[in-house]
């Protein structure tokens, strides 16, 4: 299974677990092209072999699958290597495409993309996220080879719900008091909070920052006088004055998608740049409002979200305290939207499931 990043390993993994427990005896590789995801999966116990994908060239590929001769190829979502998938093909190796979405702002579809549109020929079958998504590609692909199987992360995120861990040291910090939750944010969502942050002392917030580099982390932490870094609660929460911050900085990763569980309300970051909009389903899935900023075209579960009321998309600062002030002093709107948006996770489950019974009914892993 190749992933570009740890959003795309999120996707897959539970196709992965699917496997496991249908084809216990199967072995699995995963490759990467960004550390944000190799980092994560190589401490995975379920995965021992996660490698860097190499260079994408000739040489490289056939050597690669010379020496794993794959059964099967999972893809997860994009990012495409031409010399992979062009040997993958000439090997009759089944590749099959996960929790892809297609869009006609895609290169595929513009007049220049022939050289893209002969890598999307290299796919045996296609699973993807939503109908818009299927109606799209069939401009190019047979209809035949399309399934709307919906987005894994729900399978993912739900796991995780279900089979909650609880986070060392949050509920102390967060005592009976209500909690927001700012997860995966940016420089432009930390700013559209910091107002608020000073002006409700009252309130516990936790920020879990997208980048954890020491710069970054100093940074928010100026934007936020009398904040605390997580490292320092743990080590230190009797110290005076700790007990006393109403913000805590998140200066690791791995722990966000439990973080949401705490929340009355959740943020989610990414909405106010060309980073892109991140996971919202994270926090959806604990029956919590989610709130993000005006930038999420590219996502359809915002839009679909926002269409059932359990989420809020705001343009500024100024907004987005008027809507957090008003979900604060209504509890039964904080409930309904809650609702909505863990109905929403659910009602769009079981697209591993489906990727595993194609696999099964084409006996792809079967001698």
């Amino acid at each position: 299974m190749h992933c570009a990043s740890l959003g795309e390993f999120e996707q897959g993994r539970p196709v992965l677990k699917k496997i496991i427990e249908n084809h216990p005896d199967t072995f699995i590789v995963i490759t990467f092209f960004s550390p944000s995801g190799y980092e994560i999966a190589k401490h995975d116990k379920d995965f021992g072999q996660v490698y860097y994908m190499p260079m994408d060239s000739p040489s490289n590929a056939s050597q690669l699958l010379d020496i794993l001769k794959p059964d099967i190829v999972l893809w997860v979502k994009y990012e495409y290597w031409h010399y992979y998938l062009q040997e993958i093909k000439r090997r009759n190796i089944p590749l099959l495409l996960i929790s892809g979405v297609f869009q006609d702002n895609q290169v595929f579809f513009k007049w220049y993309g022939s050289f893209y549109r002969k890598m999307l020929e290299c796919f045996t079958h296609f699973f993807v996220q939503n109908l818009s998504s299927k109606e799209q590609l069939q401009k190019l692909i047979a209809e035949e080879k399309i399934n709307v199987s919906g987005d894994t992360r729900c399978d993912r995120v739900i796991n995780i719900a279900e089979n909650f861990i609880e986070v060392d040291g949050i509920a102390n910090f967060c005592g009976n008091k209500k909690v927001i939750v700012a997860g995966s944010t940016w420089e432009d969502d930390e700013a559209e909070w910091t107002h608020f942050v000073k002006t409700h002392p009252k309130i516990k917030f936790i920020i879990a920052p997208h980048e954890i580099d020491e710069e970054n982390l100093a940074d928010i932490k100026k934007e936020f006088p009398g904040s605390i870094f997580y490292s320092e609660w743990m080590k230190a929460p009797p110290l005076e004055g700790f007990g006393e911050a109403n913000c805590m900085i998140i200066d690791n990763i791995g722990m966000l998608s439990r973080l949401y569980k705490y929340a009355t309300i959740t943020y989610v970051g990414g909405g106010f740049g060309y980073n892109g909009l991140h996971n919202i389903l994270e926090a959806a899935v604990y029956g919590k409002p989610v709130i993000f900023g005006p930038e999420y075209e590219r996502n359809f579960e915002a839009e679909e979200l926002i269409d059932c009321s359990g989420a809020i998309s705001i343009e500024n600062a100024l907004e987005l305290e008027k809507i957090v002030n008003n979900l604060l002093n209504n509890e039964e709107q904080i409930i309904a939207k809650g609702i909505a948006a863990k109905n929403y996770v659910y009602n769009n489950a079981g697209a591993s499931q489906k990727i595993i019974e194609y696999i099964q009914k084409n006996r792809l892993l079967t001698n």
